[in-house]
């Protein structure tokens, strides 16, 4: 993302942080403890909350990682289930200033944690390295064009143009371009229902 106060779909920054907001209150989370489980210094969350800081996209997934959630859930509403169509003009893109974006492919669904993404890597840009997703979270790659450096706890995998991949999404993942031409890839993600650190399932689940 840019240091703009809108995203490319039109959601303000105020609009995004309210979202955060509700989100971590219905999960009954203190400040601090978003802080925490996302690894973003506290000042930073209570801006992007206020909507006065743009997060980078690497922030804001953590975030959304941390509240158990997706960043596409993070910037729409839920949309019934059935068919639905997305118009280019209605994906969200969200961009990072190191040279890199991700426009969200699927549709947010009530009860559903599932997001398809399109990612476009510039030439030997690093997006950095991608928190854990609950245990049992699952994600699938596949490279479109170029080359992609996929890393799971460390362990790097080079994928061409034409090659997928699988891996658990409660690694740590990144993803990078190290050579002089873009590299395109989509990328899908299954999260599991999230637990809290005393074995707590979040609202919407069950004590264990």
């Amino acid at each position: 993302m840019s240091d703009g106060n809108a995203l490319s779909s039109g959601l303000s920054m105020a609009e995004l942080g309210a979202r955060i907001r509700a989100e971590r209150q219905a999960r009954g989370m203190a400040l601090e403890r978003l802080g925490e489980l996302s690894g973003v210094s506290r000042s930073m969350v209570s801006e992007v909350e206020r909507g006065t800081k743009t997060p980078s996209v690497l922030v804001l997934d953590r975030l959304a990682t941390a509240l158990g959630t997706s960043i596409a859930r993070l910037l729409d509403e839920p949309v019934r289930p059935g068919v639905v169509i997305l118009p280019r003009a209605r994906q969200h893109v969200v961009r990072d200033p190191s040279g890199w974006e991700r426009r969200i492919l699927s549709p947010v669904l009530p009860g559903t944690e599932f997001e398809f993404m399109r990612t476009t890597l510039e030439p030997g840009v690093d997006a950095g390295e991608f928190s854990p997703h609950p245990p049992g979270s699952q994600e699938y790659v596949a490279v479109e064009t170029g080359r992609l450096r996929l890393t799971v706890d460390g362990v790097a995998h080079l994928l061409s143009a034409g090659d997928s991949a699988y891996f658990p999404g409660d690694h740590r993942h990144a993803f990078a371009n190290d050579t002089d031409d873009a590299c395109v890839y989509y990328l899908a993600m299954a999260l599991a229902r999230p637990a809290d650190f005393h074995g707590r399932l979040l609202p919407g689940g069950h004590d264990e």
